[in-house]
């Protein structure tokens, strides 16, 4: 079967990320990995590991991270403000919301760092146009490229550096020559009529292929090795430790999160030594312009369970202790509530960093809530900082080589010097 025949299937399928990647990247690497259980060497000099999490739909950074002692935060929404002894305070200013209880105690432990007002010059209020921003780490001029992808290209990462546990590879993770693998949580999802045999069919080598050909059906042998590591990981459920006591995380649908799930595959490579540097997980759903605060909470505790189980599951292992976690959204809410009881799209927001290496505290300055930009809050931190800090000090490499526009990053102290 020839090479574009099996892309035409892939296309149709639904199913081109993983396999198509695998492919295209020349590398079994990753998948094989995943579905062998491989551990690099033990003599091997130990690497940081980096976690990326997408809030996706505009995370309410003033009700996240809460400046509950300024009148103006209480006078701006008042059906929406928390009252300040119901704040988790983190200093006489500011504090987390009160369902992130997990995330306070991480705080207490100085393994979460809070970075105030995040954002980009010239803000956008488009979800797509922000969040490629964000990833693309180039707000002055559009790029087709990550700020991880092009630390692939310099690096000329081999495929299993970089790896999305989402339904398709986000814009993060694609440099220009290199790109990182998509593996979907789930497993394979074949459309109706189709059977795992049949795919099967298509990873069998014919005599006469050329290399490239080879290559493609190595990616489907590829996509059924995952696949039936995901399917084996959803029956067996991983024990982890929680900071408000004992739970078990697990894999099976319904029982947690999608972001859960997503990070029980991450700590699952992690402890294997699967030689992945940067993971890509996700939460969907922030954009609450109506009735937000209880929508809000909800979508927060799921954050704050799937967080804190995962940093107290990766602080048991010397490869977990070297996991940074860096949770970010395109962008905060308008400061004003709107008619709904609910924000509409805004400006700057915060960021967290969690890990055994985060150096707590909080990072950077509270935006005003009063000398405001048309109604939003006007950034006090460049998010480029935030990337280049962690390229710098999480992968090793010269942030200046990978943000867009000729960047100079200004290092943010958040990691223990090593």
């Amino acid at each position: 079967m020839d090479a574009l025949t099996r892309r035409r299937f892939l296309v149709a399928s639904g199913v081109a990320g993983g396999a198509a990647l695998a492919a295209g990247t020349g590398g079994a690497g990753l998948l094989d990995l995943l579905a062998r259980g491989a551990t690099v060497p033990t003599d091997a000099a130990p690497t940081n590991t980096l976690v990326l999490v997408t809030l996706y739909g505009g995370n309410d950074g003033l009700n996240t991270v809460i400046p509950y002692a300024d009148p103006a935060y209480h006078a701006a929404r008042p059906e929406l403000a928390y009252d300040p002894e119901r704040v988790l305070h983190l200093d006489d200013a500011v504090g987390l919301n009160p369902v992130l209880r997990g995330l306070r105690r991480i705080w207490d432990d100085s393994r979460l760092a809070v970075v105030l007002g995040v954002g980009y010059p010239n803000p956008d209020r488009s979800h797509f146009t922000s969040m490629d921003i964000w990833q693309t780490a180039s707000p002055v001029e559009p790029v087709t490229t990550g700020w991880v992808g092009r630390w692939l290209d310099t690096t000329r990462a081999a495929p299993e550096a970089a790896v999305s546990f989402e339904p398709v590879l986000p814009p993060v993770l694609a440099g220009a020559t290199r790109s990182g693998a998509c593996v979907g949580v789930g497993g394979l999802d074949l459309p109706p009529g189709l059977t795992v045999e049949a795919v099967a069919g298509l990873g069998r080598i014919e005599p006469g292929e050329s290399q490239m050909q080879a290559r493609a059906a190595a990616a489907y042998r590829d996509l059924l090795d995952v696949d039936r590591l995901v399917r084996g990981a959803e029956e067996h459920p991983d024990p982890v430790p929680s900071v408000d006591g004992p739970q078990v995380l697990t894999t099976g649908p319904g029982t947690r999160s999608v972001l859960e799930n997503q990070l029980a595959l991450v700590a699952r490579c992690v402890e294997a030594r699967v030689p992945t540097r940067v993971y890509s997980v996700s939460l969907d759903g922030f954009d609450t312009h109506a009735m937000a605060l209880p929508g809000h909470e909800a979508l927060l505790t799921r954050l704050d369970r799937a967080l804190s189980s995962f940093v107290a599951r990766m602080a048991g292992t010397e490869a977990g202790r070297r996991v940074t976690v860096v949770v970010y959204s395109e962008f905060g809410r308008r400061v004003r509530a709107n008619a709904s009881q609910g924000t509409d799209h805004g400006t700057a927001g915060p960021v967290l960093v969690l890990g055994s290496q985060v150096a707590g505290g909080c990072y950077g300055e509270q935006p005003s809530l009063t000398d405001l930009d048309d109604g939003d809050l006007k950034a006090t931190t460049d998010l480029r900082d935030v990337f280049g800090t962690v390229l710098a000090q999480v992968l090793d490499a010269d942030p200046d080589q990978h943000l867009g526009g000729g960047y100079r990053a200004r290092p943010l102290p958040l990691l223990r010097p090593t």
